[in-house]
């Protein structure tokens, strides 16, 4: 076992924008970043370090197939060594927590619940696996705005909701994009299930379900230089979804880009908020 193994299985890249995120959640609640709120971003990283090596631990025969490079199915670390590992990044997110506030607390040890119940049973559940990996991306903002009380978490529930409709959205047509290989590992997806078509219209739906909530006037950073920034990040994320709602089968959506351009669009809105806030 190295050092370097402990390192890649926790996907630190994935792990590390998670923890910046919830900074720029604080930073979005309250209009300025402190020292003490660093504690966020370190807490996040860890959990999400953890749900990270608790899924290649509960992956490790796919991963033997389709990721044999990987540290667990490449003999770098081992299924126990892993899931203590796991576990210590839990404990140390949680641990950490402590020091916060009690809202950050509750989110963390609820947010390490999910994370193992999803990669022990929701990930391969039809929209409910896709409604916890939404929640999950989403309530980094709540998180962030709740080191500064009730009023930051409530502040960021805007962001929050559009950050859960428009991952939905994306998570559905990514299902959509991996239907024969979802298939051929086992997998029951909501396309699978329902159809490319139907999924495409569903996701469409909530992505301007996150489109009608952006436009509602809430909170400080309300203005039109708000405005103006979310009409454009608005356009993308239609554009982006209403280009997987034309599709019928898999290669269509991802020849499409539709997944790429809901991603881009999060990441705009996501800087449109940020900077709404601080000026």
């Amino acid at each position: 076992m190295s050092v370097s193994a402990f390192i890649r299985v926790t996907r630190p890249h994935n792990a590390v924008v998670a923890g910046l995120t919830a900074l720029i959640g604080y930073l979005i609640a309250t209009g300025t970043l402190t020292p003490p709120s660093l504690l966020l971003a370190v807490i996040v990283a860890l959990i999400t370090a953890g749900g990270n090596v608790i899924n290649d631990v509960r992956d490790v025969e796919i991963d033997r197939i389709n990721r044999p490079d990987r540290p667990i199915p490449a003999g770098e670390i081992s299924l126990a060594g892993a899931r203590a590992y796991a576990a210590a990044l839990f404990v140390g997110g949680i641990a950490i927590a402590t020091l916060t506030t009690t809202l950050c607390l509750a989110i963390a040890i609820m947010n390490s619940v999910i994370l193992i119940i999803y990669a022990v049973r929701l990930k391969r559940t039809p929209v409910l696996g896709n409604a916890a990996v939404a929640y999950l991306t989403a309530s980094v903002f709540l998180f962030g705005g709740a080191f500064a009380g009730i009023e930051g978490l409530v502040r960021n529930l805007s962001l929050a909701a559009i950050t859960f409709l428009a991952t939905i959205a994306r998570e559905l047509l990514k299902d959509a994009e991996d239907v024969d290989g979802d298939a051929a590992g086992g997998a029951r997806t909501l396309p699978m299930l329902v159809g490319v078509r139907k999924t495409g219209i569903f996701a469409f739906a909530c992505a301007c379900g996150a489109v009608l909530v952006s436009l509602l006037p809430s909170g400080d950073w309300w203005s039109l230089f708000y405005l103006a920034g979310i009409a454009v990040v608005d356009l993308v994320i239609i554009f982006g979804a209403f280009r997987g709602v034309r599709c019928t089968t898999p290669g269509c959506v991802r020849e499409s880009g539709a997944t790429s351009i809901l991603r881009t669009g999060m990441f705009a809105a996501l800087a449109v908020f940020a900077i709404a806030a601080v000026i």
